[in-house]
């Protein structure tokens, strides 16, 4: 068969988009996992499928490169609300509705030129609660708990926003073994489906870098829900504020992430890098 697809990134986490509303894919998990490959086939984080919605304007699901389904992708969404708009499946640069595994969320394009656009995303009230994660322990929250991976202990503070995220606050995240640790972590029987890792270092109250170990992808450029987890685990921490401005460092690029009581909001880009068709 032969497949149209675009090939997209937020802040370098890429990933190949299919437009569903005029073909099908009907093993989407396999098919994840033949074109992520970054030698031998298109490469990439994974595959995004964009389908039509009874709910929204369209909706998104997620296939990481290891062929799992995730169920909500920060960076990814952002391209999603670029594609429709490119292509007249949605008209509307504000209140762009994307359904996900998560729910359906809301997207304002600040800017768009041809390649790349300024997104604006409506995560959701992010849950500290260990059931929505989830994970093992019976409590409220878990705020800078101590768990052991190996031999070594490490404080965390977890936190869902449509997917779920293992904070690590730590002195110079560059030189933290990501894949070791986040590896061991992402599988910890504390965490029965799994989970992001995220590491992060503090600049100052309105700026953090971070690194991020993705479950089902290794570690990647971004993570856009990682980046929200983040400074909403920073907030709680107390090492950033609440309704304020705080930029997120990662290594393809910078996310703009404001924190409040009743959502969270990520502002981010979404670039075109290009667009063909491959048979399968």
């Amino acid at each position: 068969m032969k497949i149209k697809f675009t090939k997209m990134h937020g802040c370098g986490n890429d990933y190949v988009y299919i437009n569903c509303f005029n073909q099908k894919i009907d093993d989407p998990n396999r098919l994840s996992i033949i074109l992520s490959d970054r030698r031998c086939s298109i490469g990439g984080d994974g595959i995004i499928l964009i389908e039509p919605s009874q709910v929204a304007d369209a909706k998104m699901r997620i296939f990481n490169k290891d062929g799992s389904e995730g169920k909500m992708c920060g960076n990814g969404i952002r391209c999603v609300a670029k594609y429709l708009y490119d292509n007249g499946i949605c008209e509307k640069l504000s209140g762009i509705k994307i359904e996900t595994l998560s729910g359906v969320k809301t997207l304002e394009i600040l800017e768009n030129n041809k390649n790349e656009a300024t997104v604006k995303v409506n995560m959701g009230k992010a849950s500290l609660s260990p059931s929505s994660i989830p994970m093992v322990p019976n409590k409220d929250k878990v705020i800078n708990e101590t768990i052991t991976v190996g031999n070594n202990k490490y404080s965390i503070t977890c936190v869902s926003v449509g997917n779920p995220h293992c904070v690590i606050f730590e002195d110079e995240v560059y030189s933290v073994e990501v894949k070791d640790i986040g590896s061991q972590l992402s599988v910890h029987t504390m965490f029965p489906e799994g989970i992001n890792v995220e590491f992060v270092s503090v600049i100052d109250r309105n700026n953090l870098a971070m690194r991020v170990w993705e479950r089902g992808s290794g570690e990647t450029l971004a993570c856009g829900s990682g980046a929200c987890a983040s400074v909403v685990a920073a907030a709680e921490n107390g090492y950033c504020d609440r309704n304020s401005d705080v930029i997120v460092h990662l290594r393809g690029g910078k996310l703009k992430i404001n924190y409040s009581e009743s959502a969270v909001f990520m502002i981010g880009n979404a670039v075109k890098v290009f667009e063909g068709e491959l048979e399968i």
